[in-house]
């Protein structure tokens, strides 16, 4: 077993992918030891900041996403510090980042491996991916599967394309960016949260299930083939 391995690992493309798993093991390690502030405490820090801050708001939003922080965490520190609208702004723009740079490692280091181990089943599922419009990555998006982080570094390895994979991305992201980042705002200016903030996640819930359903029919409509 062991020449086998040393014999994968010579190849130029198991090293990269090597490297993928090594780096998302490496952020998943962290994330359990490391402690995330409380939402009361990161308006303090913004301040500090000044008018920096909403560049470091998307920048380090998008930072701690591909390290596999959970949206939500990211969503909701977002509207603690800046309120609702602007905090969901921020939050969706580091979502658009962080999948940009989890699609770009993943297809940098796992495409190439990936591509040449796929077959029989896997590689018409990675044929799927790579016929992809917007509403099927908005769908996997919306299944609970994976975080968001990993999500996109999982798209990188597929034959996925770019632009629906972040159009998908950060369409799927919005309703939930508007409900937490007012959940967010809440903890810090409890008197501003109304029911308009929780709206867009509301849709959203009502979203998923008419884009699943969708999706669900379609794959039945493709596995039967016309009659």
């Amino acid at each position: 077993m062991i020449p086998a391995v040393r014999r994968l690992l010579r190849q130029p493309s198991a090293v990269r992918f090597a490297l993928l798993l090594l780096l998302l093991v490496t952020f998943g390690a962290v994330l359990l030891i490391v402690d995330l502030p409380e939402a009361h405490q990161l308006p303090r820090l913004a301040d500090r900041m000044g008018a920096l801050a909403p560049v470091a708001a998307i920048l380090g939003g998008a930072l701690l996403l591909v390290a596999l922080v959970p949206r939500t965490f990211i969503t909701l520190a977002s509207g603690a510090i800046f309120g609702a609208l602007e905090g969901a702004a921020y939050a969706l723009g580091a979502a658009l980042l962080a999948a940009a740079l989890g699609f770009a490692v993943g297809r940098l280091l796992g495409r190439e491996f990936v591509a040449e181990r796929v077959r029989g089943r896997l590689a018409r599922l990675d044929g799927w991916f790579a016929r992809q419009s917007v509403l099927g990555v908005i769908t996997v998006r919306l299944l609970p599967i994976a975080g968001f982080g990993l999500v996109s570094y999982g798209y990188g390895t597929t034959g996925a394309r770019v632009v629906p994979f972040l159009a998908g991305s950060v369409i799927a992201s919005a309703p939930t960016a508007f409900g937490y980042a007012a959940v967010g705002a809440a903890v810090t200016s409890p008197g501003d949260m109304n029911w308009f903030g929780a709206a867009p996640a509301a849709l959203g819930l009502v979203a998923s299930v008419v884009l699943i359903r969708r999706w669900w029919r379609a794959e039945r409509q493709r596995r039967l083939g016309p009659s």
